[in-house]
């Protein structure tokens, strides 16, 4: 099968080194609870798009960001079995070189880049399958859809629109080897 898989969030944390970077940078005091959506300017209303993303632009955070529990291994595994994974990230090119040396490369070594795609329509992609904490970017693709648990999309109803919730990577690789069958 061709499996996409998102980064952020998905295969390695973003939202934590995110909220603590901002939080020092601004005096905030925002908690990951207090997360409950996509769009990081509802949680910090009062700062300005550029202030809010300014974070991923400085390679040094990337330093910051590490692997979701699991998520090497599940991938490793996925590709010894013969699918073919590819990353697929809505990373502005401001971030894509120091991302990918930084954290995509240094924890996932067995991804090239001719496996990475940088899109922001990921409907566009044909595939078998998504995994994606993202439910926006699941809407309307033609794949199977895994919506990756996440502190923002705990409100939304994944059922409804078709799609499989997993809490962790040992759920959505067994999800996939289900599909494999």
């Amino acid at each position: 099968m061709v499996i996409l898989v998102d980064m952020d969030d998905t295969i390695e944390h973003l939202l934590v080194p995110w909220t603590e970077c901002l939080n020092r940078k601004y005096g905030k005091n925002v908690r990951l609870t207090d997360v409950k959506c996509w769009n990081m300017q509802v949680t910090y209303p009062d700062l300005t798009t550029e202030e809010i993303f300014s974070p991923l632009d400085e390679d040094s955070f990337w330093d910051a960001v590490t692997p979701i529990e699991g998520a090497p291994e599940a991938l490793k595994r996925l590709m010894d079995r013969g699918h073919e994974v590819y990353i697929v990230t809505a990373t502005p090119y401001q971030s894509v070189a120091a991302k990918m040396e930084r954290v995509l490369f240094r924890y996932f070594p067995f991804i090239r880049w001719d496996h990475v795609i940088v899109a922001s329509n990921k409907q566009m992609i044909r595939a078998d399958v998504l995994v994606d904490d993202g439910y926006h970017n699941l809407l309307g693709g033609s794949y199977r859809k895994i919506l990756m648990d996440a502190q923002c999309n705990r409100m939304y109803d994944e059922k409804k629109a078709g799609m499989f919730r997993v809490k962790d990577w040992a759920e959505a690789e067994r999800l996939i080897l289900e599909w494999e069958e």
